[in-house]
């Protein structure tokens, strides 16, 4: 199908697809940013140690960094639009078998659902430059702020859910269960239209070429360092607020407040990136908003200056992974393209997650101080700006020149 007769869709087969991309958003990270607040008490129903425990987040990360690489040949082979709708029902399968009862289960149900997100992480963005090749900025726009709402939120209902409503531990992470039957049938009309039309997409790289490939490298880099900067906080900055003087439910609030201070920026970055040229404005300015809230923690201050760095934190983070979504569309010439670098960043990317909570709390446990840990982010934030300035430069990945040469 040609970019003309994506443009001459009816009203309807477009709101199904906005609605079906907008869904498969919402699926993104609550089936894991839910479990966070419920996870003493899986812990102790199971009487595992914290260790065991942390895998239950660590594994989805660990899923994304091995099936990202892989998601690209699986799309190309059985079409972008049926391997995500596999992928989503892969993803309910995960979730029914997490909230089994069973440990075993339990661990395999979560290594399901990893293998569900990574493939519709890296996929959606390629249908975005497939569907949407001249709104990618909007597009982008629309699905990161969809994503980043439901994790916000997530988080936020696991205890109304499991106590509140007495669902228990159990019925309250099944209740997103709902959520990917719901985009698995809101997203099968995109299959049935492009059903034996995959054979159709472009060659696109090798994935030697990929890898040969300075802009591709320098968009997995900004990607993989702003994770880190993304899921070292998102782990420990109630720890951070706590040694600063913070109790512990306002360090609680402060984590959902910084999640929530993204959602502006997660939907302006991606508008803006669309327009520029070059990328490279954006990423100055959400460098110095990195700098300055980390800063801003090392040095501590009162409570109402800490709250100002979260603030920054927030909307630094919010632009960030927006931008780097954008990227994987508009540093590609086709979505065959997007795809390919879509997976290679999003594998190394999520492996440097899955780290990195790791890594600071060792820092941590060897200072008994957040002052190198916090130090640490600080260097980081410098080579994401270093990373986001090359990978803002106006060039397709296998290209040396400038697209608009």
């Amino acid at each position: 199908m040609n970019h003309k007769n994506l443009g001459r869709e009816s009203s309807m087969q477009s709101l199904l697809l906005i609605l079906g991309i907008v869904f498969i958003a919402f699926n993104l990270r609550p089936a894991i940013t839910s479990v966070g607040p419920l996870i003493g008490t899986i812990r102790a129903d199971f009487d595992i140690s914290n260790g065991g425990a942390g895998m239950i987040t660590t594994l989805p990360l660990l899923a994304f960094a091995l099936f990202s690489i892989l998601a690209p040949i699986i799309g190309k082979k059985w079409g972008n639009e049926t391997t995500i709708f596999l992928s989503l029902l892969v993803l309910l399968i995960g979730v029914l078998i997490r909230s089994s009862g069973n440990l075993n289960l339990l661990f395999l149900g979560t290594a399901f659902i990893g293998v569900g997100i990574a493939i519709c992480n890296v996929l959606l963005p390629a249908i975005v430059k497939h569907r949407y090749p001249y709104k990618v900025g909007i597009m982008t726009s629309i699905y990161s702020t969809s994503m980043g709402f439901c994790a916000a939120t997530a988080s936020g209902l696991s205890i109304p859910l499991a106590r509140g409503l007495g669902l228990g531990w159990h019925k309250a992470l099944l209740v997103w269960g709902i959520m990917a039957l719901m985009a698995a049938i809101i997203w099968f009309p995109q299959v049935l239209k492009f059903a034996g039309r995959h054979g159709r997409q472009p060659a696109g790289l090798s994935i030697t070429n990929m890898f040969r490939s300075s802009i591709a490298w320098q968009v997995t880099l900004f990607l993989g360092l702003q994770s880190i900067l993304f899921y070292g906080p998102i782990t420990w900055l109630p720890e951070i607020l706590v040694n600063k003087g913070f109790s512990i439910a306002a360090s609680g609030w402060m984590l959902s407040f910084m999640q929530f201070c993204s959602l502006p920026a997660n939907f302006i970055t991606p508008v803006l990136a669309g327009k520029m040229k070059n990328q490279r404005p954006i990423v100055m300015v959400v460098g110095v908003f990195y700098l300055a809230s980390l800063s801003g923690l090392l040095i501590g201050g009162s409570p109402v200056f800490l709250s100002i760095c979260v603030l920054l934190l927030g909307v630094a983070q919010g632009s960030c992974i927006s931008l780097a979504l954008t990227l994987f569309s508009l540093r590609a010439a086709d979505s065959t393209q997007a795809a390919q670098l879509s997976g290679l960043a999003q594998s190394v990317g999520y492996l440097l997650a899955a780290i990195s909570p790791i890594l600071i709390g060792l820092l941590f446990d060897y200072t008994h101080s957040w002052t190198i840990p916090l130090s640490f982010l600080l260097i980081i934030a410098v080579g994401t700006i270093v990373a986001g300035f090359g990978a803002g430069r106006d060039v397709y990945v296998g290209e040396t020149r400038h697209v608009s040469d």
